[in-house]
């Protein structure tokens, strides 16, 4: 057990996701005082806190859309007048889009996508100014990925929404940093989640190949997802740290 989170509260959005639950799980161990999960779907939460509440963490489940933003906006608001404050939110919220080329793809593919991993991280950012800017230091990491910064053919929708929640970290972090809020974002290369069962052994082959350190997992992020949300970098802002298994070198 750790101590890199001890006192604070999180909120964590896109909570029942591969990455999302093994956040709950490494906040949990580095000795959050609150732990809020939110997620579209309650029962995955749900269960996920109830297994955290009985090692000791004071954990809530909540319903959240991360498109719709007054949703987002009444769950920081009120997780920070339960708690006091809200110290770190997490968006891990995230989808990936149709694996095609962009003449093939609808325009509802291209906006489901933004709507979800860009307009979600952002109605966070802003939920948060909204509520806490110059109440209390608050860290806000976002999940960004190398192919925000690197080209993926047969991905455009994803690759856009990416690169634009790398940009919009940059942009939020100049905006409130004389408000107490430092705004960073992760990038991480691939790790095998359920989304990637269906794809064939010689798929998957060649995307390993492309990580000279091999995929990784929801855990190989985590550190510095609790970095970033931890006092260990309060001089850190406006920066996407790349954990990617070397994917992004050549």
């Amino acid at each position: 057990m750790g101590s890199r989170l001890e006192g604070k509260t999180v909120v964590l959005a896109g909570a029942g996701g591969a990455l999302g639950s093994a956040v709950a799980r490494r906040c949990a161990e580095e000795g959050v005082r609150a732990l809020v999960l939110a997620d579209l779907n309650v029962e995955v939460i749900a269960a996920s806190a109830e297994e955290l509440r009985g090692a000791g963490v004071t954990v809530e489940a909540e319903h959240l859309d991360v498109a719709d933003g007054d949703e987002f906006e009444a769950l920081i608001a009120s997780a920070a007048e339960r708690h006091g404050t809200v110290d770190a939110l997490v968006n891990t919220a995230g989808i990936v889009s149709p694996n095609a080329r962009i003449h093939h793809l609808s325009t509802q593919d291209f906006e489901r996508t933004i709507s979800v991993n860009l307009t979600g991280t952002f109605h966070g950012i802003r939920a948060v100014a909204r509520t806490l800017r110059k109440r209390s230091p608050v860290s806000i990491v976002n999940i960004g990925s190398v192919s925000g910064l690197t080209a993926w053919a047969y991905a455009a929708p994803y690759c856009a929404s990416k690169a634009g929640v790398i940009h919009l970290t940059r942009v939020a972090a100049l905006e409130y940093a004389k408000e107490g809020i430092r705004v960073n974002a992760v990038c991480p290369g691939t790790f095998p989640t359920a989304l990637h069962e269906t794809l064939p052994a010689e798929a998957m082959r060649a995307i390993e190949d492309k990580h000279p350190l091999g995929l990784g997992s929801p855990e190989d992020l985590t550190g510095a997802v609790v970095y970033l949300a931890s006092d260990e970098s309060r001089w850190v802002t406006g920066h996407s740290l790349v954990v990617d298994g070397g994917y992004s070198l050549p």
